[in-house]
């Protein structure tokens, strides 16, 4: 049988690896620096804790994980006759791997909520799995870089997040990257004007497919929800929003006048872009977004959605928002929460098509001792842990060359990894080495050896 991976994961080369590492490291970097704290959680949960949190569409994405043993054993004969999966599966399956990491980061914040000092921020890197149809950029497994903010209900939070994502993107050199806004509760606002209050999850599902399914596709999508057509014109400005941040907050101030939930909305947005605005952005643009709706159930407050640069067909990069009420769900009332994700597969792919991994090395030893004479060897590992002591990356060719094209096949490996020093042999008790680069070369002894190098 030929070997192969399930579709939707990747295999990564060293290459891959150290370019996934050197954006790991980037944003985790920036997440300290913003003082963010790092947590983890395990790779799969109990089904209730993810089940219900990420509407009927996430909920089918869910990959489930069949209980160990027999596990038909408690499924009796009417239940499989009537070939109902979702009966089915609540008694074949009582664990999922995690969908995202806010669920399991609210579990957290409950489970250990007398350890905790509030407000609390914390970071998490680690992957998430999505039973979703495999395409460019969407995976079934891949890492999620989230940082979010329980305890505390200040706008200064949005602010900072928007920073967080200009800061990562700077460091990364990706120019020109759009921070998506909006407000659930403008959302909220708009449903209520236009008399579908009741239809705001369907009205929002279909509103947010826009830039995906373009006008018509949404129409039909909320007239087969059940919204009616009046309601569906009276939302038809939306769908050509024009003008700067603060032309639209006024034009959204016009329409939600009668709705105070919209109108709070608006508040909390003209909050974040007016401060934004007087702070400066270095890469990243801040755009207020109407249409933004993220068919997530838990978004309360500010909704995040990151744009790559223009000329890049990628979806969004990064995302988040604020969910009040999501540690509710777990019995702890009161916790507002806020937090952001980094989509590293997406960043990796446009990092990747806009030449920006010119300066991610592999990781390689800076002196390589050539294995031309066994006898040396048990000196030359000597020198190699004096070196590593001394934090210098240092390795022997393990193989023993037993003839003149076995030679050539160890400088043929020193160039291909492109080695800075290379010891050849040694003389009179001392190393011959080299400097590759410059073509210098010496006998020194093993303090010498790292000073040469150093």
């Amino acid at each position: 049988m030929k070997p192969s991976i399930p579709k939707g994961t990747r295999d990564f080369s060293s290459t891959e690896v150290a370019r996934r590492n050197y954006i790991f490291n980037t944003i985790k970097h920036a997440f300290e620096l913003f003082g963010f704290q790092p947590i983890e959680t395990p790779s799969f949960e109990n089904s209730e804790t993810l089940m219900g949190k990420y509407g009927e569409e996430g909920d089918r994405l869910i990959f489930k994980i069949l209980n160990s043993g027999d596990y038909l054993k408690k499924v009796d004969d009417a239940l499989l006759s009537e070939k109902n999966s979702t009966k089915v599966t609540s008694k074949i399956s009582e664990k999922a791997l995690r969908y995202d990491l806010t669920v399991p980061f609210a579990r957290y914040v409950v489970q250990h909520q007398n350890e905790i000092t509030f407000p609390f921020k914390r970071y998490q890197i680690q992957p998430v799995w999505r039973a979703d149809r495999p395409q460019k950029g969407r995976f079934r497994e891949f890492f999620q870089c989230d940082a979010d903010v329980v305890g505390s209900n200040s706008l200064w939070q949005e602010v900072e997040f928007v920073q967080l994502y200009d800061t990562v993107f700077s460091k990364l050199g990706l120019q020109g990257t759009t921070i998506k806004i909006n407000n659930r509760k403008i959302l909220s606002g708009i449903a209520e004007v236009i008399g579908a209050k009741d239809k705001l999850i369907d009205f929002t599902v279909a509103l947010d497919k826009l830039d995906k399914i373009g006008k018509e596709g949404v129409v039909k999508e909320m007239l087969e929800k059940g919204i009616s057509e009046t309601a569906i014109e009276k939302v038809d400005p939306l769908f050509n929003f024009t003008g700067s941040n603060i032309d639209k907050l006024n034009a959204l101030a016009d329409m939600l006048v009668s709705s105070e939930e919209g109108m709070k909305g608006v508040e909390e947005l003209r909050f974040v872009v007016d401060s934004v605005a007087e702070l400066g952005l270095t890469s990243a643009s801040l755009e207020l977004d109407v249409t933004l709706a993220r068919g997530l159930n838990y978004y309360t407050g500010a909704i995040y959605e990151v744009a790559a640069p223009k000329g890049v067909k990628m979806g969004s990069i990064g995302g988040g928002g604020r969910y009040d009420d999501l540690t509710g769900i777990f019995g702890l009332k009161d916790v507002s929460g806020v937090g952001i994700s980094f989509g590293l597969d997406r960043i990796y792919l446009v990092m990747e098509e806009l030449n920006l991994f010119e300066a991610v090395e592999l990781p390689k030893p800076k002196v390589l001792f050539l294995n031309f004479d066994e006898s040396e060897n048990i000196h030359k590992v000597k020198a190699i842990v004096a070196l590593r002591n001394a934090g210098v990356k240092s390795e022997l060719y393990p193989d023993t060359a037993q003839s003149n094209n076995q030679q050539k096949k160890q400088w043929k490996y020193v160039d291909k990894r492109a080695i800075e020093y290379v010891v050849s042999g040694m003389e009179n008790g001392q190393f011959i080495i080299k400097n590759m680069q410059s073509g210098e070369q010496q006998s020194v002894s093993i303090n010498e050896l790292i000073d040469f190098v150093s």
